[in-house]
């Protein structure tokens, strides 16, 4: 019987063109491998694999693949691959029918979408169309001939043999049924499914060669290193409890004893892009073995190990990986490929960093992403050199308890040694207090002629922008950098590999300037010799702090470095004017030391309930209860309308034409992200593309190169 080579799975214009028999034997093989990882059958999951893409061999599709840019299908007809390939579930055992048909049935599409007049699950065709059967089976003795012998060369123990149209016919009445009477669950089988032919897709004929380690754990040793200087790497992390709370100051090797904590794959998440890359960078150098993966939106423009490295960042099986919360979201959500992501996770270990840091919204979130997790079996270390105790005992709560929790935190007296920063609070000038006071340019200049590296940091993009336009024209011969969401993502990039290389390095002299938003607050191993800040929530002013005076040395312990706080002003965006001035409140002034042993204190007196955000109707859970229906999940969308954490993106005018033309890493590297609220009045002023993110194309921007992206009113920060 002839193998068909002719019949392909993905045409030249998706990814290059590969054959179906290919494709199958890549998903088979992976199928295998992750069904092993998770503990799952497989048997069952060479099965699934061997049959979900066999309906690509329907006319229909294959016309479709070999359709010309912008060539109309001549004989267009509603068709979905997976649900032709239910037409040869009579070649499976019986037994097999309910496993099989979850993995194919759904593998690209929900199996229902009800509030989608155009969705095409199999639920939704049934419900609307006479003809849908007829459709996916039309010309079945045609094409099923080729379909069985792509099967056939695939070498299982099954009995290939043909399959009429009688048996196709009820083969796929058997599946609406199996569908019809699905409940409130997750799929796990879907979810093993989906990873495997993402993870082949993706890597196609490089995938096999990517299996010997998958979900292989890491070599996390490097980080029992220990040092006098670093409290937390003297303290043992073998503690029988499953999950971890740790607060430690900026410097107490938080990082290492989070790591020590770990038993199983890594999960480590951060919340902004810059802290994310450090990180990542960090754990390479390790040498932990296994993938060690980076995802975030532009990640692929900072991996640069390889095509394969790029191509895995977001696939099932790393042995660590660096990401945001959001990136886990899908969990708590049920957002597409939610049941790959919680397969992926599964027992692991999750650190969760700094989650002090995100907004009521994000911050909400973040808790249900703790309740999936343990679910899910994960063990969760939770770190953060500042937090509520109204967070912290909600954390604690929702983990199981002191009995489930190792509580890690340094003593009083260890804390001393933390004590960094001398605190000055700066008043506006009462006849323009919107501008940075006089004051400010003196302390600068002082700072300039003495040789110091200064780090000053905006609340807002448009803020940042003003001030080192002031700056540049105040100090022309200093070197200067800016750093802030809204550059195009691959100037971005280079600019976080300056910010660590050119300007922190302590082989590079002073002095020089950094005007930054809060990107730089988290996890960046930077060390200045003063700040000027603006007014922030007190939690958010500590880890600013921490990027002053960073470097523990013997000779660094004990001495302080000037911390300069600018006074609330007219504005308080993008935070809330009560938490901002009670945090001002809360500051020394005049060189006194802001105290480590003090900040809990503090924090507390500006946070005395835990800000809240009411998210419970977006969420799939109801305690142990999946409230979605199984093979089903909820659109991305949920994410953007219910958070406002997604972004949209902006290109240059001059970057038109280039964006085009190009492919997509060379789109990515032009996009610049911009909150979708701060889009919303300008929707309808600028021309939107519709390739690629559908970016909006803005005009101006002459110093770009210098500013990044303006725009004419305020707007308010975008967190990553």
């Amino acid at each position: 019987m002839s193998t068909h080579p002719e019949l392909l799975a993905k045409s030249a214009s998706h990814g290059g063109e590969l054959s179906l028999l290919a494709h199958t034997q890549h998903v088979m093989a992976v199928a295998e491998a992750v069904a092993r990882a998770t503990g799952s059958d497989t048997r069952l999951a060479r099965l699934g694999a061997a049959l979900h893409d066999l309906g690509k061999a329907h006319p229909a599709f294959q016309r479709k693949l070999r359709l010309k840019v912008g060539q109309a299908d001549p004989n267009p007809i509603t068709h979905r691959h997976e649900l032709s390939s239910l037409g040869f579930l009579s070649l499976v055992p019986r037994g097999d029918w309910p496993a099989v048909i979850d993995m194919v049935v759904a593998h690209h599409k929900p199996m229902q979408q009800k509030e989608d007049m155009l969705a095409k699950g199999i639920l939704d065709l049934d419900n609307r169309s006479r003809t849908w059967q007829a459709d996916h089976l039309a010309g079945w003795e045609d094409w099923s001939p080729g379909a069985l012998a792509v099967l056939e060369a695939l070498e299982l123990d099954l009995a290939v043999r043909p399959v009429s149209r009688a048996e196709a016919e009820e083969a796929l009445q058997f599946a609406v049924a199996h569908c019809g009477a699905k409940r409130k669950n997750w799929s796990q089988w879907r979810g093993l499914l989906q990873a495997a032919d993402h993870f082949a897709s993706a890597l196609q004929h490089e995938a096999a060669g990517q299996l010997h380690n998958l979900f292989a754990k890491p070599d996390l040793s490097y980080f029992n290193r220990t040092a006098p200087l670093y409290p937390l790497s003297l303290l043992a992390a073998d503690q029988p409890q499953a999950h971890s709370l740790v607060v430690a100051p900026t410097g107490a090797g938080k990082t290492d004893y989070l790591l020590r904590r770990c038993r199983g794959r890594v999960f480590y998440t951060l919340p902004f892009q810059a802290s994310i890359n450090s990180m990542y960078r960090r754990i390479l150098a390790a040498k932990t073995g296994g993938h060690v993966r980076l995802q975030h939106a532009t990640s692929q423009l900072v991996e640069n190990r390889g095509v394969v490295e790029k191509q895995l960042q977001s696939l099932v099986g790393a042995s660590a990986k660096v990401l945001t919360p959001h990136q886990l979201a899908a969990v708590v959500f049920g957002t597409p490929g939610y049941e790959a992501v919680m397969l992926d996770v599964r027992g692991a270990d999750i650190i969760l960093d700094e989650v002090h840091t995100y907004s009521a919204q994000a911050q909400s979130m973040v808790l249900e992403i703790v309740d999936a997790l343990r679910r899910l079996g994960c063990r969760l270390h939770i770190g953060t050199a500042t937090m509520p105790t109204v967070l912290y005992a909600e954390l604690l709560r929702r983990l199981g308890g002191p009995a489930a929790v190792a509580e890690v935190a340094l003593p009083a007296a260890e804390l001393d040694d933390f004590d960094r920063h001398a605190v000055y609070k700066m008043a506006r000038d009462a006849d323009n207090p919107k501008a940075w006071p006089a004051a400010a340019a003196a302390v600068l200049a002082a700072a300039m002629a003495a040789g110091e590296k200064v780090l000053v940091i905006c609340n807002t993009v448009q803020g940042a922008q003003e001030r080192y336009k002031e700056l540049r024209e105040q100090f022309p011969a200093v070197k200067m950098l800016l750093l802030h969401s809204r550059f195009k993502r691959g100037d971005r990039a280079e600019r976080e590999r300056r910010l660590e290389d050119d300007f922190n390095s302590p082989d590079v002299p002073g002095p020089c300037l950094v005007v930054s938003t809060q990107v730089v607050e988290v996890s960046l191993d930077i060390s200045f010799d003063r700040m000027l800040t603006e007014a922030a929530p007190l939690d958010a002013l500590v880890q600013r702090f921490g990027r002053v005076n960073r470097r523990r040395t013997p000779d660094t312990i004990g001495k302080l470095k000037p911390v300069h706080v600018l006074a609330p002003g007219p504005s308080c965006l993008p935070y809330d004017r009560e938490v901002i001035e009670a945090s001002f409140a809360q500051l020394p002034d005049s060189g006194q030391v802001l105290r480590e042993r003090d900040a809990q204190t503090k924090i507390d007196a500006v946070y005395p309930a835990l800000p809240t955000w009411d998210i419970s109707t977006h969420v799939i859970w109801d305690g142990e209860r999946c409230k979605l229906r199984e093979l089903c999940n909820n659109q991305r969308a949920v994410l953007v309308e219910t958070l406002e954490i997604e972004s949209t993106a902006c290109i240059l005018a001059a970057d038109r034409t280039a964006y085009l033309e190009g492919r997509w890493e060379a789109r990515t590297q032009l996009e610049i992200p911009v909150s979708w609220r701060s889009m919303y009045a300008r929707k309808k002023s600028y021309e939107r593309l519709d390739v690629g993110l559908m970016p909006f194309v803005v005009p101006g921007n002459k110093e770009y190169d210098e500013l990044g992206l303006q725009f004419e009113e305020h707007d308010i920060f975008l967190e990553n």
